[in-house]
């Protein structure tokens, strides 16, 4: 049997960790599982510059890739494609330009057992074909150009990869690295990806619906000292009283004047804001613990069950136990 052939779509001023990522995270699968062929497939010779200046010398340029897929086709020896991934990057929208390599790309997807994109590189999938009917992600900054130039896909600007049949897209740059352990995972089982995060020391194997940002970065860093405090004691208290007189007196200010000033600096208002950071501290505690959800519902500050529920299902759209069920690593 044939080790699995993985290959990457390079172009242009492509983002050097759009490869390199998930190459490695491939690269230690084969060595845990057997052997993994990877390939890198440019139109065009190399050396390819990266946007950051340092090039890669494709494996293959499309017409040698062509060339041995009709060898293949007549007998030949080399493996089908078993995962094409089309990497991101300041160069893609050139590359979709390029109708040899998007027809290329959209002919391989054809074939290939998965495909998948890495942050920008999920335009080419759109301009493939490939996003029309799917759910997608891309990087935060480019999920409603995504949305617009492909109106057919469902874009999904919050998750760090979404998983839609064999369609897999990631949001930008180091999460091609949780998508290419989620890939590992489906494949080999939890034990070798996890394997493979430790060797990589990576702090955690991060779930597909895990959000582009924290609570604190999503919102704005405020300028005044004290509200910057009070950012750091609400992620730090969630289980706190984290009510506006509270927050008020700690930051040293009215209540009026204190909501007035959180809402101008971090663009929230206290209340969302304290949401979103129980919210998160109850998603890390479903994806990484056992605990019961009236434990999770009263160490994040929701109180009740109820509670937890409601807060999940409007801002998540499912329940705790339907999210811990998905994203969970026992």
């Amino acid at each position: 049997m044939s080790s699995p052939r993985i290959v990457f779509a390079v172009f242009p001023e492509f983002q050097i960790l759009d490869l390199t990522g998930p190459h490695e995270v491939f690269t230690h699968a084969g060595r845990l599982t057997g052997g993994v062929v990877i390939e890198t497939v440019a139109a065009t010779p190399g050396p390819l510059p990266s946007s950051g200046g340092l090039a890669v010398s494709p494996t293959l340029t499309i017409d040698e890739f062509d060339r041995r897929a009709e060898h293949r086709a007549h007998g030949g020896a080399h493996a089908p494609v078993d995962t094409l991934v089309a990497v991101g990057g300041a160069g893609v929208q050139q590359a979709c330009e390029d109708h040899r390599f998007v027809d290329w790309f959209a002919r391989t997807a054809r074939h290939a057992r998965r495909t998948a994109s890495v942050c920008t590189g999920a335009f080419l999938l759109g301009a493939a074909g490939l996003l029309d009917g799917r759910r997608a992600v891309t990087h935060w900054s480019r999920c409603t150009d995504l949305a617009d130039q492909y109106p057919l896909a469902t874009v999904d600007p919050d998750p760090i990869f979404v998983r839609d049949g064999e369609l897999w897209t990631s949001a930008g740059i180091t999460a091609s690295m949780d998508l290419a352990l989620a890939m590992t995972e489906a494949d080999h089982g939890p034990e070798v990806s996890r394997a493979i995060a430790r060797q990589l020391v990576m702090f955690v194997q991060r779930p597909g619906g895990q959000a582009q940002f924290s609570a604190q970065l999503a919102a704005q860093r405020p300028e005044r000292a004290p509200l910057r405090e009070v950012l750091d004691w609400i992620s730090d208290h969630p289980d706190g009283d984290l009510g506006v007189p509270a927050l008020a007196a700690r930051a040293a200010m009215s209540e009026r004047n204190f909501t007035r000033v959180f809402r101008a600096e971090t663009g929230r208002t206290p209340a969302a804001y304290v949401e979103s950071v129980r919210i998160e501290a109850a998603r890390r505690l479903l994806e990484s613990t056992t605990a019961t959800l009236d434990a999770v519902a009263h160490s994040c500050g929701f109180g009740t069950v109820e509670t937890l529920h409601r807060s999940f299902r409007r801002t998540l759209r499912v329940t705790p136990g339907e999210y811990r069920r998905h994203f969970s690593h026992w």
